[in-house]
This record gives structure tokens, sequence and C-alpha cells, in this order.
């Protein structure tokens, strides 16, 4: 379906691919590594056609539909969460749009004298929106935010209304209701939440079209994805199996070049050793020649490359005292929505707790409250005289 060959691109003064190749087969779910900076969103762009390489082709058969989710959603504002999803679901979409022109039309008083003609040509659409199966569409879209975790009010809002994680949300729904022949997602598993995270992964399990992805949740792709292609060094190289099967094939690839690596190395060292020891003898005048021609037509073995990593060390806390926090009869409510009703909470000194529930329960609310970013509406929050706390949102 997409080929990638021998594609050569710098940008700047950093080469990106050197002479690559891969390819995408119909229904391969493929992950996509390398490590930041190594070319994975260039990849991308290339494949879509907003970027060119600078040596090689990228073909996509003729007829391939693709959806392409980035981190970049753009601006977003003017239509409901569904609208803009429905949005990315090709004509139905346009029909659905001049449709709701119409309707803004149907009650301005100033087209009175144009009514029968808008009737006329919303009637023409509404025919051409169930011909499309746009009613269903709608509820198909419905279904996808519902899963991303949208609440029926988020859904009919204003998308412009929504935060940042929000909106990505809605362009992954897009791409997600397309149901493109190829999906290429870029790190789609941010700003999800576990339900969420959790229904996605069921998704694109099911999903029958072929899948390029890259995510930085290594256990959310081992499920996913069949095959594994590394952008390394400005080379793509195709591993089959999933993430952790990858890191295995990876593993002992390096350690058998290693290997290599140190065989040629000996050998080299006990060749120049006998150049250096008879090179001035006439009698070895030829073996020190022939070896010498032997040197210079030998492929060097390169050693595994070693990525960098960063190291962090976290020095001990200072002891505190045993109770951190407690929070008792805590009433936290937003508007005519409860949050929490006489909740009682402690923390004690070296527990760890996991705060987990649906978007809206409360999780971050609870943080705040321990933190002190936030106050209860009733009860009482006490934290340790001697406790120092680091609260990260």
């Amino acid at each position: 379906m997409i080929r990638l060959e021998n594609i050569g691109k710098q940008n700047g003064r950093q080469i990106v691919f050197i002479e690559a190749s891969a390819a995408l087969q119909k229904g391969e779910k493929i992950g996509l590594v390398g490590p930041n900076g190594a070319g994975k969103t260039t990849l991308f762009r290339m494949i879509i056609g907003q970027e060119q390489p600078d040596e090689g082709q990228v073909s996509v058969d003729r007829g391939v539909t693709i959806g392409y989710f980035s981190q970049d959603v753009g601006d977003m504002g003017g239509l409901s969460a569904v609208a803009e999803v429905m949005e990315g679901a090709g004509p139905v979409s346009a029909v659905a749009a001049e449709m709701r022109e119409l309707e803004h039309a149907m009650g301005d008083p100033d087209r009175a004298d144009e009514m029968d003609e808008v009737i006329e040509r919303y009637g023409e659409l509404q025919h051409r929106f169930e011909e499309l199966d746009g009613y269903a569409l709608d509820g198909r879209a419905r279904e996808v935010l519902d899963g991303l975790g949208f609440s029926q009010e988020m859904m009919d809002g204003d998308v412009a209304k929504l935060s940042g994680g929000w909106k990505m949300r809605v362009a992954l729904a897009r791409i997600l209701l397309m149901r493109p022949d190829v999906m290429l997602l870029d790190e789609p598993s941010n700003h999800l939440d576990l339900e969420s995270l959790i229904w996605l992964e069921k998704f694109l399990k099911d999903y029958d079209g072929a899948l390029l992805m890259t995510s930085h949740d290594r256990e959310f792709m081992n499920r996913i994805v069949s095959k594994v292609i590394e952008i390394d060094a400005g080379a793509l190289t195709s591993y089959s199996g999933n993430f952790e099967f990858y890191q295995e094939q990876r593993a002992l690839a390096d350690k058998q070049l290693q290997a290599q690596f140190e065989r040629q190395q000996a050998m080299l060292a006990k060749e120049i050793a006998f150049i250096e020891r008879f090179k001035a003898r006439a009698s070895h005048a030829a073996q020190v020649q022939s070896r010498v021609k032997k040197l210079d037509k030998i492929d060097r073995v390169e050693p595994p490359k070693r990525r960098q990593t960063v190291a962090f060390e976290f020095q001990p806390a200072p002891r505190c005292g045993e109770d951190v926090a407690t929070l008792k009869g805590i009433h936290k409510a937003y508007g005519s929505r409860s949050i929490y009703s006489g909740l009682d909470f402690q923390i004690r000194r070296r527990e760890r707790w996991c705060v987990m529930g649906v978007n809206g329960a409360g999780k971050s609310t609870l943080l705040k409250l321990v933190a002190g970013a936030s106050e209860p509406d009733e009860g009482t929050v006490a934290r340790g005289p001697s406790v120092k706390m680091g609260y990260f949102a």
C-alpha cells in the first residue's frame, strides 16, 4: 500500500534518512520507534505529501485513503464536537455543513423572501444526507467521542471552549470515524485517561485497515502492533513481532554485532602487530605487503551504536511525621454538581496511592485538596507540619 524506497532526507545540517527503505502492507499494524528527533514525524509528513524526500521516492497505491493524527490539531471553533468530528467523514460532512447554514437561514427574518428556495434546497440536502447514511454517522461520531471520554454536554458544546487536551481527542476522533485504509497515528495515547486508553486499544485491535503509530506508552504499543520499524542513524529496519519481541531482537543483534566487532579488532591487532614487527626486514617484505593489502580490502565492522541515556538520582527525602495529610468530612461541588460529600481520607508516611476513576469523578480535585491548591466547601484538610510537598498538574 505504501512504499518508501531508498529515501534520503536532510533538515538543515541534520541528516534524517540515508537510502532508507520500508513498506506498509494491507492490514499491518506497525509501531514506529526511534529516539526523539530521529525523524518519526518527518516520515509521517512525507507519506501524506506534506514534505518531499531529497532522494528516493514515497509511493502510495492508487485509491488508498490515509488518515493522519498529529500533535498539531490547529484551530477549532464554531462547531460542536460532534460536528467537528463529522467534518472528517468525507462528502457527508459537506452536506451536513450546508444543512446547518440553511437551518440558520430559516430562522433569519431578513431572508424571508428566500424561504421557498431555502426549504427546497434543504429538502434536497436532507435526502442526500440520508443516502449517505448521515444520521447513522452522527451516532457513530457520538460513540467514538463517548469512548474517548466525552459527556453528551461536551459533544454538543462549542469545541472552541475545550482545553487543548480535549481538542486532541476531537482530532483523534475525526480520524477514527473516518476509518481510512491507512491510519498514521503520532502519539495517539497522549492526553488520554485510563478508560479512554483501554477503549482506544480495543478500537485499534478491531480496526481492519493498516496502522503505523508512535507512542511513548510502550505497553500500549506492545499490545497492538505485530511489526516494528526502527529509525536509527538514518536507516529504517523492520522487525516482525510486537515491541517486546523487537527489544529482544535488537538486544540480540547488538550482542552479535559487538562480538563480531571484537573478533575483527583482535584480528586487526594481530595483523598490525605483524606488520609493525617485520616491516623493516627485507626477508618479510612480501608478507608485510600482502597483509597491508589485505587490511585495505577488509570491510570494517562498526560497533553497536550506544544511545545516550540520562541518569537520574533522587536524594532521600527528609523524614516527616507519620501523618502526611488528613481529610475529614470533605464536601466539594462545582455549581450544582457534587464531587465529594462527607469524604474522609488519610495519607501516611511511605504510602503510595494511585487515584483512579472516570472523567469528572474528582481525581484532580482530590490532588488539589491534598496539595492545598483548592479549598473544600466544607470539612478540613490537615497536612503534617514537617511535610514538604511537591505538586505537578
